[in-house]
């Protein structure tokens, strides 16, 4: 039966648990014995960063809502103390069984293969000896153990900084005895200490920051008896307030809310499993915090320190096999970007085919006499950007060269505000685009004189500028120098620069302006050509699905028969399956050893096969709230390609994908009958050439 109603709140999941579900999915790769023992470590680091951020961002902002008593907007029209309730149960069960994984699996996996993480119960007389003289030489130096009295309140602890706190028995030099302590490590202090392997006794032998501390507290505290130590982190608010009515520079007023960045409210508790209960809810008193809000872990309280092992380990036999990625035909045919780019429009797939074109696009435009002006759009980029260094050196040359750097760049914050000083340095043009609308959309664009006319050419992206996460993510970008594309990008430039109305695009959607709309009358336009007895498609990818006008239009065409096939890596609000509601709705996600970034959008739109790339995912805040842009694939055979590498090889990957259920919850596709598909190995058997191992 048809519901009535398709905006009904039980027709859509809960954002926050859908959030905990994808990081289900990725701790699933930390278990999986087909993955390399190293890499299994990284994802187990990589759960604990995405539950930082989930803290730092989700759950700070459920309890905004809790304090000032709001309603729910979330279309699953949850309260916002029931969503906090099921979080706080879910995020204790996930936590306890990444660390269960930690300590039963993984940890004595790599102790069989010499790599030992060495406990401090363990340690023989050698190992406690130069731990001794480690401590005494590293460690005590730059230590300030602080003694909580009238005199020494409950220091300021930053953000997920590795703290101590102690319980003393005795009285010190001045009659004290408040029988607590703090130990605060220093950010620059090492959380993994590597032993020589002489000493270890294997070739791979670490010990935690914690335990050498632990070790040794004692000498902080002289004539006191330590009865016990233990870690603690505190995780806090994290999102940045900017008054956007009043603030007049908004570089300056950022920078003046990011050195509070480290001192927003507390949102969540950390301490190691052997602390004391009279300990533990001293602490979450200290930080106004609930018992809810107590995480107790059989491990070091930040795992996400360990993500610098497996690149201190020599031991390619326990990593993904390294791979390089192939040189487009077009550039290698065509080392001139600007003449390769003439002869057609070259399509880029990240991170199997190079980022290096990219590069060479903007070095030769820094480079060329008869360039004259360059503009690009700056989200997220390495603080050693070559790409940044390019435009510097552009600048230098007396070429005009506008930057749109987006400041409200959630943790890049600081790294942007970096670059943007260099480059207004040397002259370059420095814009932080709209105020109240994040800069998202990923564009460059270059005009060059060219006999007796002016050219354009333009690089759009699904991800950004970013050398390092291109050889993480998976990505399209597309180089044309299309005269009517090149308007369009020349267009938005122009309203993230100057001031006017939006004018009317040829081709590309834009956000705040088009994209919600033009997405909408693509799903509309696939439900008449079903209603009317033609065939009605839809395949689209993306790494969030929220937008609940668009899960309501799928939802419609749905019922009027279209085939919907969605691949959403993350969060996803619609329900598939559901009898009478999205019988024809499919969503997978795929996690594997890329972090699936492309936003492709598919509608067969009776024949014409119509496909988009673009920089935004559909959420409302993508569509109203950013500036974002959507362009699409023109080239025949280019179309042809995004479609079997980035849609057809992911619909039939029974390897890495995760269909999604009703409930919101998540099976693994996996077959082992039959040929097994894994989409990214199949692009890397294409594109990426991998290395051999030596043997």
């Amino acid at each position: 039966m048809k519901p009535s109603n398709l905006s009904s709140p039980e027709q859509f999941l809960n954002r926050e648990l859908s959030l905990l579900a994808f990081n289900r999915r990725v701790l699933a790769q930390a278990e999986d014995e087909r993955n390399p023992l190293l890499e299994r470590l990284k994802f187990l680091c990589i759960v604990s960063s995405n539950m930082d951020e989930f803290f730092e961002v989700r759950v700070a902002g459920l309890k905004e809502q809790i304090q000032f008593n709001a309603k729910s907007s979330a279309p699953d029209g949850m309260p916002p103390r029931q969503v906090m309730i099921e979080v706080c149960e879910q995020a204790h069960v996930l936590v306890a069984q990444q660390y269960q994984i930690f300590n039963e699996t993984v940890v004595p996996q790599l102790a069989a293969q010499g790599i030992r993480f060495l406990r401090r119960t363990h340690w023989n007389e050698q190992q406690q000896q130069w731990i001794r003289d480690y401590f005494f030489r590293e460690l005590m130096p730059v230590l300030t153990p602080i003694g909580l009295d009238p005199s020494h309140p409950f220091p300021r602890v930053l953000n997920k900084s590795l703290n101590f706190a102690v319980e003393l028995e005795g009285k010190d030099a001045f009659g004290r005895n408040s029988g607590r302590a703090i130990v605060q490590a220093p950010r620059a202090l090492p959380r993994v200490i590597r032993f020589p392997s002489e000493i270890a006794g294997c070739e791979y032998g670490f010990a935690f920051l914690s335990s050498v501390l632990h070790a040794h507290v004692g000498e902080l505290f002289s004539g006191m008896t330590v009865k016990g130590c233990y870690q603690f982190r505190v995780t806090r608010n994290s999102d940045l307030f900017v008054d956007e009515d009043e603030i007049k520079d908004l570089r300056l007023a950022l920078q003046g809310e990011l050195s509070q960045r480290q001192f927003g409210d507390e949102v969540r508790l950390e301490v190691a499993d052997n602390c004391s209960p009279e300990m533990s809810s001293f602490l979450l008193s200290q930080f106004d915090l609930a018992q809810d809000d107590l995480y107790q872990v059989n491990g070091p309280v930040n795992l996400v320190r360990l993500m610098q092992i497996p690149d201190w380990v020599d031991r390619p036999d326990l990593k993904f096999l390294p791979y390089i990625p192939s040189l487009s035909r077009e550039i290698q045919k065509e080392p001139d970007i600007f003449k390769a780019i003439r002869r057609g429009d070259i399509l880029l797939h990240h991170p199997f085919q190079s980022f290096n074109p990219v590069v060479e696009f903007l070095q030769q435009a820094a480079a060329d006499p008869n360039v004259l002006a360059i503009k690009q759009t700056v989200y997220r980029t390495s603080s050693d950007s070559t790409l940044m260094e390019a435009l510097i050196e552009a600048a230098r040359r007396g070429k005009e060269v506008t930057v749109v750097v987006e400041l409200m760049a959630r943790f890049d914050e600081e790294a942007n505000i970096n670059w943007a000083a260099k480059l207004e340095q040397v002259g370059a043009h420095v814009v932080y685009g709209v105020v109240g609308h994040k800069t998202h959309a990923k564009m460059m664009m270059v005009v060059r004189r060219e006999a007796d006319k002016l050219r354009r050419y333009v690089h759009l992206s699904t991800g950004n500028y970013h050398q390092r996460t291109a050889r993480l993510y998976t990505d399209f970008g597309l180089m044309t120098c299309q005269e009517e594309i090149c308007e369009d990008v020349n267009d938005i430039f122009a309203q993230l620069t100057g001031l006017g109305q939006a004018s009317k695009l040829k081709h590309l959607w834009q956000s705040p302006f088009t994209l919600h709309s033009q997405v909408i009358k693509s799903i509309q336009n696939e439900m008449e050509h079903a209603k009317n007895g033609k065939r009605g498609h839809i395949i689209a990818k993306m790494n969030a699905l929220l937008d609940h006008e668009v899960i309501n239009a799928l939802y419609a065409a749905s019922q009027a028969g279209v085939k919907i096939e969605l691949i959403v890596r993350g969060v996803c609000a619609l329900r598939p399956q559901v009898p009478g509601l999205s019988d024809n709705i499919r969503v997978r996600s795929i996690i594997g050893r890329f972090l699936e970034h492309s936003r492709i959008f598919y509608f067969y739109n009776n024949g014409a096969k119509d496909l988009y790339l673009s920089s935004a995912d559909w959420m409302h805040r993508n569509f109203f709230r950013r500036i974002e842009s959507c362009f699409p694939v023109l080239n025949p055979k280019l179309k042809r390609r995004v479609y079997r590498e980035g849609l057809a090889i992911y619909m039939k990957d029974n390897q890495q994908a995760w269909e999604m259920q009703a409930e919101g919850n998540y099976k693994l596709k996996r077959t082992t009958r039959g040929t097994a598909v894994s989409a990214q190995d199949f692009l890397l058997g294409n594109y990426g050439q991998e290395l051999a191992r030596e043997k």
